[in-house]
């Protein structure tokens, strides 16, 4: 990608410090780049890191997302569920997406 000279503060585009692409607005990325293609947010980032993560109990994974994500554990979730739809997170991180998408269809299937 092109930065015309400017350096990624300067102009406000280009990449952040994990090398992905922002976006100047909902929907639109910075660039010639399509949203799927501008990569995750860092927070997205986290939430999956977060799920990667082994947890010896509830108590810790529940501590562990209010202190790294500073959200509660039930917009965590909510996210996470979000993510679990997104093509972007399955690119990102596959086995982790795909082994929470069989666990979710497997929780629907005993509804």
């Amino acid at each position: 990608m092109e930065h015309g000279g400017q350096d990624a503060q300067g102009d406000g585009r280009g990449e952040n410090e994990y090398g992905d692409e922002r976006t100047d607005g909902p929907g639109e990325a910075t660039g010639e780049a399509p949203l799927e293609a501008a990569g995750l947010s860092e927070r997205d980032r986290a939430v999956l890191a977060v799920e990667r993560h082994g947890w010896p109990g509830p108590g810790a994974k529940e501590r562990a997302i209010r202190e790294r994500l500073g959200i509660s554990p039930t917009r965590y979730y909510q996210l996470l569920n979000a993510l679990l739809d997104d093509p972007r997170a399955l690119a990102h991180d596959p086995v982790t997406v795909n082994r929470l998408r069989r666990v979710r269809e497997a929780r629907r299937g005993r509804r």
